[in-house]
């Protein structure tokens, strides 16, 4: 199925509803802020603003204070040589590494650092990555959480910088997914913990989904055909059905569905075999 193209005016429209937390601020909830979805942040591809996991936790921010330890996984990533999933591996770890620093988790942070220096060393691209693996683990000995916060998006953006200019544009939007379900994952949990339609309205993102969508259909075939690609297309296809079947807002329901598609591709994501 080939998808229309998005233009950036009408993502942006996907947005606003992304960003309505007006009700949740009139509702008095503790540090929560109207949110300015005109002002959020993003890499623009093929005029689609695609989020990185930075964006996606600056959007829960503004959410109050949930207890980000409970959202930690510290899952033993797999050791591989597929390239393919050796770049979903990333963008999960770098999203990770974002819930680590909202949780303020030192040890967590330092741990995923060196996972990404592993990742990196796998996937070639050590050299790229290492100096900002090493401002990490140096920022965690500070506790400096927004420099963790920005080398952490630095790394994801070389890595994706790099593979792109080595012409592996199929493995940069890989890292991308990676990071997109986890940090999905993420806030399916967050808002179950504390429901309010308003909340769930930051999952209504049925335009970037179709982006991801048509993202997949266009990759070589040896990574469309990709186990695990291929189940993350399926799954998107099943979250995308929940967006667009939400026309007067998510249920507790939905919202659970996602989490639980999202849940399921990680986990295949980080299976051994």
């Amino acid at each position: 199925m080939n998808l229309p193209s998005i233009t950036r005016p009408a993502f942006m429209v996907g947005m606003l509803l992304l960003g309505s937390l007006n009700l949740a601020a009139a509702q008095g909830k503790k540090g929560v802020e109207e949110f300015d979805p005109l002002a959020f942040p993003g890499k623009v591809v093929d005029d689609v603003v695609v989020p990185v996991p930075s964006e996606v936790f600056s959007v829960l921010d503004k959410l109050g204070e949930p207890n980000w330890n409970q959202e930690l996984r510290k899952a033993q990533l797999p050791t591989t040589t597929d390239r393919t999933k050796l770049s979903l591996l990333f963008g999960y770890t770098v999203a990770e590494g974002f819930v680590a620093v909202q949780a303020e988790d030192k040890e967590a942070v330092k741990d995923l650092g060196r996972d990404v220096i592993d990742l990196a060393k796998s996937l070639g691209l050590s050299k790229s990555v290492l100096p900002h693996a090493q401002s990490i683990l140096d920022a965690a000995d500070k506790s400096n959480w927004s420099a963790i916060r920005k080398e952490f998006d630095q790394t994801q953006k070389t890595v994706r910088d790099t593979m792109e200019q080595m012409k592996d544009m199929d493995l940069s939007q890989c890292v991308s997914l990676g990071g997109w379900l986890r940090g999905t994952a993420s806030v399916t949990s967050v808002v179950k913990k504390a429901f309010s339609a308003d909340r769930a309205e930051l999952l209504n993102q049925p335009m970037l989904v179709e982006h991801f969508v048509s993202t997949i259909e266009k990759m070589p075939s040896g990574t469309r055909e990709h186990d695990v690609v291929k189940s993350i297309q399926k799954g998107l296809g099943s979250v995308l059905q929940q967006m667009e079947g939400a026309v007067d807002g998510f249920s507790k329901d939905a919202v659970t569905s996602i989490g639980k598609t999202c849940d399921g591709l990680l986990a295949e994501i980080l299976a051994k075999n």
